[in-house]
């Protein structure tokens, strides 16, 4: 497999600690194997200067706002920006089918003709 610029899409609102684990283990892989990965989770650490996904067991994005100042609109805007400028696959966690987050990405990711990886 050639090296691709992999975005990694899956569910995250509703599931403890926004299903960053997952993430995390997911991206660990692809980066092993030898691709550019961007992690939503780790760019909305590195936006807020901490990990915003601690304690927050049930995944609460209102939580995530009030105690981190977390920003739905400035996490897509930074995700889909991606997608659009440097992804050539996305990478699907199990669940994404029932994330409207992940829909979305994948819809994208689609009309840019894009490989589409199932995990």
């Amino acid at each position: 497999m050639n090296k691709m610029r992999v975005y990694v899409a899956g569910p995250m609102r509703g599931i403890p600690e926004f299903n960053f684990p997952a993430f995390s283990a997911a991206t660990a892989v692809l980066r092993g194997q030898g691709h550019e990965v961007f992690n939503p989770a780790e760019r909305d650490n590195e936006r807020h200067g901490k990990d915003i996904s601690l304690g927050n067991l049930s995944g609460c994005e209102e939580t995530a706002a009030r105690d981190h100042g977390f920003s739905l609109r400035d996490a897509l805007a930074d995700d889909t920006a991606w997608i659009c400028r440097h992804a050539n696959a996305i990478a699907l966690l199990p669940g994404w089918e029932n994330s409207k987050g992940a829909r979305a990405e994948l819809a994208l990711s689609e009309a840019l003709g894009h490989q589409i990886i199932y995990l």
